[in-house]
């Protein structure tokens, strides 16, 4: 065991990105596996204007949870791949609406069966005594309702610190 993973709680964050990673890196694989050339990064975007089929810039962030920058960095490459497309909006001239091309669409009809094999796949990987899905659900809940910072902020004054 490292000392990554000795450190227990502390290391969540770098605990729940290292597991990201693989799950990326075996998604990337089970697409080329399918013949699809698609970076799992890109799916929270191509997902939404599939479920939507047109959103704004701030729309789509909010929608998959990245921040503005991030979301207009994802838009980028998925404009340079032909994946979507971007206009002004017909009432607000400020406001980019973004949906998928042709090509994104047809991306998206590939992608359905892999879809399907991916969800059977995680299901079975997560379906364990300690479901992270059931538990990923719980902790975004309880961090809407108070954050991590607010409860080391409260943490710290109960203690009377004056430093984290």
């Amino acid at each position: 065991m490292n000392a990554i993973d000795q450190s227990g709680i502390l290391a969540i964050s770098t605990r729940l990105q290292r597991l990201g990673e693989l799950l990326r890196k075996d998604g990337q694989q089970i697409y080329k596996a399918h013949g699809i050339d698609f970076e799992p990064k890109w799916f929270p975007v191509i997902y939404s204007l599939h479920a939507n089929e047109s959103l704004s810039v701030v729309e789509i962030a909010n929608e998959i949870g990245y921040t503005h920058p991030s979301t207009i960095s994802l838009l980028k490459e998925l404009e340079a791949k032909k994946l979507v497309r971007s206009r002004k909006d017909k009432t607000d001239t400020r406001k980019r609406m973004i949906s998928l091309t042709e090509k994104g669409q047809q991306l998206v009809v590939q992608m359905k069966p892999v879809w399907d094999i991916i969800t059977a796949a995680l299901t079975d990987l997560t379906n364990s005594t300690n479901n992270i899905m059931r538990a990923v659900n719980e902790v975004e809940a309880r961090f809407k309702e108070k954050s991590f910072f607010e409860r080391a902020e409260e943490i710290r004054q109960e203690q009377g610190s004056q430093q984290l």
